[in-house]
């Protein structure tokens, strides 16, 4: 029997379902933010199935580990997004993850490549790639190195051959520009 209505509980709610491990919590919170959370993985991942399986662990782990998510240091929903990035670039550092798509027949590589370009990034499902294509392009390409694609500071310093300081002041520029959307 399919779901007629989606699931949606104040932040304060969730919160308190997800530490006291509620069923509706689950639900409330695979309806509420799945969507965004798959886009965050996708983005990262550039795999839909990949980004599925990730999507589970984001899940398991948020459901494990709320009892460590505190208010005071910040949002529910940004908790959550950190636990789908540090996953996801946990994945794709993974030494199964790189070697996945190795040694495979041209045919498969020809769909994989089908696949990838039809499935790669689904912003409608979040509305973010819209968000971050308003940010200027300085902006972007260093959240996209820093965020999407796992960078340290460092690494998108030396990718960029621009000083870490300015790495580091227009990251935090991109990310209040970003932040004006959700306030």
């Amino acid at each position: 029997m399919a779901k007629k209505h989606k699931l949606s509980l104040s932040e304060e709610e969730l919160v308190h379902a997800l530490q006291r491990h509620e069923k509706i919590a689950a639900e409330a919170l695979y309806d509420m933010y799945s969507a965004s959370l798959f886009g965050v993985i996708v983005r990262i991942v550039n795999d839909e199935a990949t980004a599925e399986d990730v999507l589970q662990e984001v899940f398991v782990k948020i459901w494990h580990s709320s009892s460590s998510y505190s208010a005071d240091k910040g949002r529910l929903f940004t908790w959550m997004v950190n636990i789908a990035r540090n996953l996801s670039i946990d994945k794709i550092r993974s030494k199964d993850f790189k070697n996945q798509f190795k040694n495979q027949e041209l045919e498969n590589n020809v769909n994989y490549i089908d696949t990838h370009n039809s499935t790669v990034y689904k912003p409608e499902l979040v509305g973010v790639k819209e968000l971050v294509d308003k940010l200027r392009p300085e902006q972007r390409s260093i959240l996209d190195l820093i965020y999407f694609k796992g960078y340290t500071h460092v690494e998108a310093a030396d990718e960029l051959g621009m000083p870490l300081g300015t790495v580091k002041t227009r990251l935090r520029m991109a990310i209040q520009e970003l932040r004006k959307h959700f306030n």
